[in-house]
């Protein structure tokens, strides 16, 4: 966010505030409002244990339209049983009254601890400050209220033109622990003052999240309460696009660009993180099995350990593909930190160690494991685990 002067699609405006909900005092209630109804779509996780805004989310998004976001972090709303869908349901009525819309037209979301009942006393009373206090060029605000246990706020921007018309996508995400997506862990929002019929950008964001937020690993661990959720609402003026149209590509194209650099940002602030690594995997029998193995080695708590200590173990890297589902013939296998080859026909090779360690020793590098096998190619985005993941996990 180095930009100081960032503003929302036209007819958007955002704001984030302190409500009380941390004792910390730090930001941790948020809106993001269009002017008018705008196009909704939304993909949510698939844990089967998932929080009630979700829940409350998607039967909304069967409205078709929404008008605004409301969501807050520091308490998560999830494993929380009936009172919690009246919470949920309480800050989308409250939000819609201040607003003079329909509740079902109101997405509601919450990140933080799971368990505790939501404080509508604290809540319910910011929803109209929160309303008052939206403009077009509040967005550090609005992504710092999302914040967890993240250290910095996370926002993308993408530019273009549809029928020679500007168009802007802003898009804004929290996630820094609890992250393996199985689409998402973590909460995004991706707006746009496009004009897009309703069912192409409800498959928009499905395809845009496969090749960013799907890819990305910090713990192995999926949230109860992932979202990403998308409006667009028209007020860039030309006629609404589709996957038919001309200038589809470039929209869908800016869309993907915003949601894989919020997916890094995502990574590279993973919690007590110090390496980037990327896993790329190619030569399985599928795309499918490429990607069982790069999450095996990406979510091996040994291999990352081992990159927190700058130690090239490659050993543990053939371990993880060995036990992944995916078909793995051990004499045929090739693995390469970057460019350097330390496993060829299974064992290994006669790289250096002291050029391994080099490579390991940067803030970011490439695994890259041939399994030899077939036209299968997978990436997963990950990073170490130091002594800082835990403190920071302990609560």
């Amino acid at each position: 966010m180095s930009k100081t002067n960032l503003q929302m699609p036209l007819g958007f405006k955002c704001a984030g505030i302190s409500a009380g909900i941390k004792k910390n005092g730090s930001k941790d209630m948020a809106m993001i409002l269009s002017d008018v109804p705008a196009v909704a779509a939304g993909v949510f996780t698939t844990n089967q244990v998932c929080a009630a805004p979700v829940k409350v989310c998607r039967a909304h998004l069967a409205g078709g339209t929404v008008r605004a976001i409301v969501m807050n972090s520091g308490i998560a709303n999830a494993c929380t049983g009936a009172e919690g869908i009246v919470a949920a349901k309480d800050m989308c009525a409250e939000t819609a009254n201040v607003l003079g819309c329909s509740a079902q037209e109101i997405f509601v979301c919450s990140t933080g601890r799971i368990g505790p009942q939501l404080p509508l006393d604290v809540i319910v009373p910011c929803i109209g400050k929160l309303a008052a206090q939206v403009s077009n060029d509040r967005i550090r605000e609005t992504a710092e209220a999302m914040m967890t246990t993240d250290t910095r706020p996370k926002v993308s921007v993408a530019e273009l033109e549809i029928d020679g018309k500007p168009v802007s996508i802003v898009g804004f995400a929290k996630g820094a622990g609890m992250i393996e997506p199985n689409m998402a862990t973590m909460l995004s929002f991706i707006v746009t003052d496009a004009a897009v019929e309703p069912a192409a950008l409800q498959n928009a964001p499905k395809t845009a999240v496969d090749g960013s937020f799907n890819r990305i690993s910090i713990d192995g661990d999926q949230s109860t309460n992932d979202s990403v959720l998308c409006m667009a609402n028209g007020a860039a003026g030309h006629m609404p696009i589709n996957e038919g149209s001309k200038d589809w590509e470039t929209f869908f194209q800016a869309l993907e660009k915003v949601c894989f650099e919020l997916a890094m940002l995502i990574v590279h602030d993973g919690e007590g993180a110090t390496r980037f690594v990327n896993v790329n995997v190619s030569g399985a029998r599928s795309d499918q099995e490429a990607d069982l193995a790069a999450r095996a080695v990406a979510n091996s708590l040994l291999n990352k350990t081992a990159w927190a200590g700058e130690y090239p173990n490659w050993g543990r890297v053939m371990d993880a593909i060995g036990y992944s589902r995916a078909r793995v013939e051990e004499n045929r296998v090739e693995i390469a930190y970057d460019a350097l080859p330390v496993v060829a026909g299974g064992m290994r090779s006669e790289t250096p160690q002291k050029e391994l360690i080099k490579v390991v020793s940067q803030e970011s590098f490439a695994i890259n494991i041939n399994l030899n096998l077939g036209g299968g190619v997978a990436t997963v985005y990950t990073c170490n685990c130091t002594e800082e993941y835990v403190r920071i996990n302990v609560e």
